[in-house]
């Protein structure tokens, strides 16, 4: 395996390096960099081109230039060899410094997006798969190719009307109209009649039931002044993760390993210890340093209290403790941002809670909190048009290969041996229903780092696509060059990954060395 690595770093080496030598000489002799000075009336236009033409080293010939650039780039490679260098753009400015930027914030943009999609989608696409033919399918299946169809920057301007300026029109009121706590309701009840099975009475019961839960915790929301002041407390985040606990373990291994179940339910407990030990101390100076580490922390504690636990499978046990820990302090966490939003809010600066434009309100100041809630608000829109539009496709995917994977003789034999159809489909069905999807990802997530030009462009959001956006319409050769090293790099990057997963999904699957 280590040989097969190797050899495929060193290919994916000339690989870049080919590629780069190819672009840079498309890019040299494309375009004229000079162009907008040269029809510059200023009196001191001759010494604007010579500044221009110092800077680009555009007197050396462009295959020589090459490789002065190629010397720059291999220290941002290889950063214990040589300094990492890309040159400047025409505006003077440091392409490292633009890129470090410009990647920061699309890795926050675009990669919460992909994971959702893929989480998401991947989840849909199996329940429709064993719900074939339901109602549930058809519905899922008309929503997934409805935003697989809709244009991203359309889907972006409706976001932006509906989803930012009347929900903010809405929080500046803060009461819910009758009509839309009706909406509401339907929508409720409709999703809770799709997802129950049985007889058309019964689902139409589950769907008064979703009816009535969604008006009255709406109700409750609106005459609570929720909206304005919203939080967990203790009450909701011990409801949500029992929930939580008891979801896991189902996922993992089955309520019938009930060790495992009170695993979770005692990272529960101790995720309540937590929310009263941390908000008024540790939460007060926090970082991203300070949650990284209370992660881990989390995650280590929840595999222990797994591997004490022990019962019928102590990995299992374990499992669950993480998944549950992990998730329990989440819901912390997001309680703590909660109430920090009444704070948010009222800051002289953000003039809308939901952000339609830019990464973050300039000039803001405040803590930890206050600008983490500052990125989140200006992430939604472009997260959410970037889901809609990637998530359909992981369905379809998703749905598709399941299918393939449930009519396998291998599952027939599961379901012979009378195993529960919760390990028919989780422990047998889902690895290998992953296998075609491999591919997908790997090539999304080396993608995502390219940017999302269109989306990015609408919500003026300054990430890798917006950035080679503008690099194109002013001729900016080196900045060009970095986007093209960074989203290259990326892409041989995940393809190495996916073929060693391939390997860890099917044993069958063996890299030759």
């Amino acid at each position: 395996m280590l040989t097969y690595i190797i050899r495929r770093l060193i290919t994916a080496l000339f690989i870049i390096l080919a590629a780069a030598f190819l672009v840079y000489m498309l890019i040299a002799y494309s375009d004229d960099p000079l162009k907008d000075l040269r029809v510059n009336p200023s009196p001191n236009r001759d010494s604007l081109i010579r500044q221009r033409i110092e800077l680009l080293d555009l007197n050396t010939p462009p295959p020589l230039r090459f490789f002065k650039w190629l010397g720059g780039a291999a220290g941002c490679i290889t950063p214990f060899l040589t300094q990492c260098t890309l040159g400047s753009s025409i505006q003077g400015q440091q392409v490292t410094q633009a890129l470090g930027t410009a990647v920061g914030n699309t890795l926050q943009l675009v990669v919460v997006a992909t994971l959702l999609s893929i989480v998401i989608g991947v989840t849909m696409g199996i329940i429709t798969a064993l719900r074939q033919y339901s109602a549930l399918d058809y519905t899922a299946t008309f929503i997934t190719f409805l935003c697989f169809s809709l244009p991203s920057f359309w889907l972006a301007v409706l976001l932006k009307e509906y989803g930012a300026i009347g929900f903010n029109q809405f929080l500046s009121n803060g009461k819910i109209p009758l009509p839309a706590l009706l909406i509401i309701g339907a929508i409720t009840g409709i999703v809770w009649a799709l997802f129950a099975t049985g007889k058309p009475m019964r689902r139409l019961i589950f769907g008064a039931i979703g009816f009535a839960v969604g008006v009255l915790v709406f109700l409750y929301l609106d005459l609570t002044d929720w909206f304005q002041k919203p939080n967990l407390g203790p009450i909701l985040i011990a409801i949500f993760g029992a929930g939580i606990a008891t979801l896991v373990t189902i996922l993992v291994t089955g309520l019938k390993n009930k060790r495992a179940w009170y695993t979770g339910l005692i990272q529960v407990v101790l995720g309540l210890v937590a929310y009263y030990v941390l908000n008024p101390t540790v939460f007060n100076t926090a970082t991203w340093t300070t949650l990284l580490v209370l992660a881990l922390i989390a995650i280590a504690v929840g595999l222990l209290t797994g591997f004490l636990m022990a019962g019928q499978d102590r990995g299992q046990s374990m499992r669950v403790g993480a998944f549950t820990a992990l998730l329990m302090g989440g819901l912390v966490v997001l309680d703590r941002f909660m109430i920090t939003w009444p704070q948010y809010v009222s800051t002289p600066r953000v003039r809308g809670p939901i952000a339609t434009v830019g990464a973050e309100t300039p000039g803001l100041d405040g803590d930890f909190w206050i600008t983490g809630l500052d990125k989140y608000t200006h992430l939604v829109l472009p997260t959410i048009t970037l889901l809609l539009v990637g998530m359909a496709t992981y369905t379809r995917y998703a749905r598709s290969s399941t299918l393939e994977t449930m009519n396998q003789d291998y599952i027939r034999t599961a379901r012979s041996k009378g195993l529960s159809e919760r390990t028919v489909v989780m422990r047998h069905a889902f690895r290998n229903m992953l296998i075609p999807l491999t591919t997908i990802l790997a090539l999304d997530f080396g993608a995502v780092i390219g940017g999302a030009a269109i989306t990015e462009n609408v919500f003026a959001f300054q990430g890798m696509g917006q950035l080679f956006v503008q690099a194109l319409n002013r001729f900016d050769p080196n900045i060009m060059m970095g986007v093209f090293l960074v989203t290259g790099v990326a892409a041989l990057v995940m393809n190495l990954i996916a073929d060693l997963t391939y390997s860890a999904l099917d044993p069958r699957v063996r890299v030759k060395s």
